[in-house]
């Protein structure tokens, strides 16, 4: 196809009317738009360009002169039609040098205005819509909540006095289910606010390990009755108080803790939590969560930030959920000026991280949070082992601790290359508590080393390690350097 034959084919698939004229202003090729509404037939070639746009032109003689500029300047003209009626339109009039013709492009005002006006109509009619909804959802999840919240309080007041067995199954059932439908009915109201943009999140300061204790609380139990270990672990970089939305970061962790225990059968389930950047006046949180549980492919993952979505049926049945959860983890880590992002392996597990901003403790100094030395990060509750107490006091900077990091490092290539995973783990959590307070570039390699070692993903590993171990030997030299 020619490159003359390529433009007549954009052109006649054009929606507005284009028009192109000679030297002389007459009128040698119109497209199909332009037949159509300035209703001409083949006779519209030859037409003098200003019988269309004649406010366009300025008689010069028997010459004529554009009235308007020629390039990408858009003027508002009135065309005519072969009738001699008439319609407003947006032209411009560009020139092609080599050949000398001009190329008029028009679009009818009147069907913008319209387009725009049936925009607006639908735009009104689908906030209306919203609205209304909105409105029937929270009037029925109060109505739900209401009879849901007495049928619990009912039976709380009747469990510690019942001392038959069979009823006190039916009457723990009877709670698990309340609480579940509450959860449902939380779910489904805060879906409606954050969908019609009335969600508000209520920052204020907090302890934030007393919010972290409060989390492990309520799921440790559940976790080690299916027989699987739970790590927590809060990087001393993390300030004692921070200003945020203590009820919105706990129903983040809430929500991605228990799909981990829901989907983790075997194995174990971790928490981590690091400061990696700091600004004058906030700081930005990175919580990591990972399982050795059912895992996903790189298919399924697509989905899982989908409202009302599932991996698949299968997992509905199986498991229950409505496919809220994480919608509205997504919504509210992004409110919090965040991101959530997960990475999986069907059948290895899946580690979910987000980072969320928030608002420094105004009573915390800079010293406060900008501490060099070394702190073994303490367990939160049931964590992994320490390190010894000599190991403890010595600082990131300091050569012994560089010395560690470098033979730990060299085991962990030795475990890698031999394929034993679990020592391979081992050291990577002594390789984490040894780089606990380190500058974030450090930090932020660490976990991502951390991440690939869980997935045994060879590559990224082999990355990893040389990124690591280049930063750890640049701040070698650095020490050299000052002394």
């Amino acid at each position: 196809m020619s490159q003359r034959d390529l433009a007549v084919l954009l052109f006649d698939n054009a929606l507005e009317i284009v028009l192109a004229f000679d030297s002389k202003g007459l009128i040698i090729y119109g497209n199909v738009a332009a037949h159509e509404k300035l209703e001409y037939g083949e006779d519209l070639v030859g037409v003098p360009i200003d019988s269309i746009f004649p406010n366009a032109f300025e008689k010069d003689g028997d010459n004529w002169i554009l009235a308007g500029s020629v390039g990408n300047e858009i003027s508002r003209m009135t065309a005519y039609r072969k009738n001699q009626t008439c319609f407003p339109t947006d032209m411009r009039i560009v020139k092609e040098e080599t050949t000398g013709i001009f190329l008029c492009m028009a679009q009818s005002v009147l069907e913008k205005e319209f387009l725009s006006h049936e925009l607006e109509q639908v735009k009104q009619e689908t906030e209306a819509a919203m609205k209304v909804k909105s409105e029937f959802v929270a009037n029925v999840t109060h109505e739900l909540r209401t009879p849901v919240n007495g049928i619990l309080g009912h039976v709380r007041e009747m469990l510690p006095e019942e001392t038959d067995k069979k009823k006190l199954r039916q009457l723990n059932l009877i709670e698990h289910c309340c609480v579940q439908m509450n959860k449902l009915i939380n779910n489904i109201l805060d879906f409606s606010k954050l969908e019609a943009g009335k969600f508000v999140l209520e920052p204020r300061r907090f302890k934030f390990r007393d919010m972290i204790d409060y989390v492990v609380a309520n799921h440790k139990g559940r976790i080690t009755e299916k027989g699987l270990d739970f790590f927590v672990t809060v990087s001393p970089g993390v300030p004692e108080y921070i200003v945020g939305d203590e009820l919105r970061i706990v129903q983040l962790l809430n929500n991605l803790l228990s799909n981990a225990q829901k989907f983790t059968s075997v194995g174990k389930i971790s928490l981590e939590v690091i400061k990696t950047s700091k600004m004058k006046d906030s700081i930005e949180l990175f919580f990591l969560v990972n399982d050795t549980g059912i895992g996903m492919d790189a298919k399924e993952q697509d989905k899982l930030f989908q409202s009302f979505s599932q991996v698949d049926a299968s997992i509905s049945r199986k498991y229950g959920g409505t496919g809220l959860g994480l919608s509205i983890c997504k919504q509210l880590a992004e409110l919090m000026n965040g991101s959530i992002n997960v990475e999986s392996v069907k059948g290895r597990g899946t580690t979910f991280t987000f980072s969320i901003w928030v608002g420094r403790d105004p009573e915390e100094s800079d010293t406060d949070l900008e501490e060099e030395s070394f702190v073994l990060p303490k367990p939160v509750s049931a964590f992994s082992d320490a390190l010894e107490d000599e190991e403890q006091e010595e600082g990131f900077a300091s050569a012994a601790n560089r010395e560690k990091l470098l033979k730990s490092l060299s085991k962990l290539i030795l475990c890698v290359e031999m394929e034993n995973w679990e020592k391979a783990e081992m050291f990577m959590e002594t390789i984490r508590q040894l780089t606990a307070n380190a500058p974030q570039d450090v930090s932020r390699t660490v976990l991502r080393l951390k991440m690939a070692i869980q997935k045994e993903n060879y590559e990224k590993i082999s990355t990893g390690i040389e990124t690591l171990r280049g930063l750890v030997e640049t701040q070698e030299e650095s020490s050299i350097g000052e002394r």
